[in-house]
């Protein structure tokens, strides 16, 4: 089973974990992950490419000359093909390129690229990451404590901070890119030379039940007040709001029942 040293912000080994091997050792398909991000490329393409044919191209409405006794070749119109300013011939059109790829396919290409980062000594994992504010210096100062500032860096969180003090203190460091780990791509993973998670981050990505706990940024501190299920509302309370209902009839109207 694949492990990882989990480091404090100061740099020092604070404990060694293990990772799930259903994420982290899973099998590296190449073909897989390549096909994944094809499709995450192609999707983001907008498709609005577009030339004119020579429907398109205004003018060309006259035949340039006589159609026989000229003894050049004979035309119909100025905005042909073969003619300068004319249409374009099998142009780019606006289509979608966007391509079919489905869950499984995705779950299976992420877990290969974690195992491959894993196995080539990526992943740097962090016990927590937290900043008073944005502070970009010390945000440097971080990755220079754990060793990875040079090349192509992902930092990997849980979910947006509530003030947004990790994202906009990575964010004017070159080659560093935030993300989220419900939110992680493949290709993040690959094109990344070091990957530094926090431990929650990790919980989130291996399904445990640590990353389903609330945290202190959430709709309670927010000032929210939580939505209540209705399905898990037990029926004995709809029971007993009837009851109280029928008590808070007004005697008259019982006179008008009997």
């Amino acid at each position: 089973m694949a492990s990882v040293t989990v480091v404090s912000p100061q740099g020092k080994k604070v404990t060694e974990r293990e990772l799930a091997p259903e994420v982290f050792d899973a099998k590296v398909s190449v073909p897989l992950m390549h096909q994944v991000v094809v499709a995450g490329a192609a999707a983001a393409r907008r498709g609005t490419h577009k030339v004119k044919t020579r429907g398109d191209v205004s003018g060309g409405g006259k035949k340039p000359w006589r159609q026989k006794g000229t003894g050049r070749a004979r035309q119909g119109s100025t905005r042909a093909p073969q003619w300068t300013g004319g249409g374009v011939v099998h142009g780019p059109q606006p289509r979608d390129h966007s391509m079919r790829v489905n869950k499984k396919m995705k779950r299976g290409a992420l877990r290969s690229a974690l195992t491959d980062a894993v196995r080539s000594d990526k992943l740097v994992v962090l016990d927590d990451l937290s900043f008073d504010g944005p502070k970009t210096k010390e945000a440097g100062a971080l990755l220079d404590r754990v060793g990875i500032r040079q090349g192509r860096i992902l930092v990997v969180v849980p979910r947006p901070t509530a003030d947004g003090a990790v994202e906009k203190s990575f964010r004017n460091i070159e080659g560093v890119r935030v993300t989220y780990a419900g939110a992680l791509a493949v290709y993040e993973v690959l094109a990344a030379d070091k990957i530094l998670l926090t431990s929650r981050a990790l919980d989130v990505l291996e399904g445990t039940k640590e990353a389903a706990a609330p945290e202190t940024d959430g709709a309670l501190a927010s000032g929210e007040e939580p939505t209540a299920d209705v399905a898990s509302v037990p029926s004995d309370a709809g029971a007993a709001a009837e009851a109280d209902a029928d008590e808070d009839v007004a005697p008259e109207d019982q006179e008008v029942g009997e």
